[in-house]
């Protein structure tokens, strides 16, 4: 495969492997999709030395989504955002809500509203 092969513009194949650097599961294996999540005051104050992609989350995580929505949001795959996000959680750059049923069902109300709003995109 040639060089331009690899970094075509139009079909990233080293991207999300790199923004990860090559993980592809969140420190925080438990992290659900349907989790919200919010930005915190370190990652407003620490915004223009992160990432592109962090830089993103942030922005859009002013508002609470779901780690669905970030994914959708942004174009990135659902396993890379959840890796970012974990990493960002980790970093006290945003804030993880999640579901709070400790029965571990899966709250319908909650899947609804994620539901709503990725169609909303």
């Amino acid at each position: 495969m040639s060089t331009e092969e690899w970094f075509a513009e139009d079909d990233p194949v080293v991207r999300p492997y790199a923004m990860t650097g090559g993980r592809t599961r969140p420190a925080d294996d438990d992290l659900e999709v349907e989790s919200l999540v919010s930005t915190t005051s370190l990652g407003e104050a620490s915004m223009l030395a992160l990432p592109v992609e962090q830089q993103s989350i942030v922005l859009l995580c002013r508002d609470v989504l779901s780690v669905a929505e970030v994914s959708a949001r942004l174009d990135l795959p659902l396993g890379v955002a959840r890796v970012i996000v974990g990493d960002m959680a980790d970093d006290g750059l945003v804030a993880v809500h999640r579901p709070a049923d400790p029965s571990g069902r899966t709250d319908m109300a909650l899947l609804e509203r994620v539901l709503f709003g990725l169609r909303a995109i």
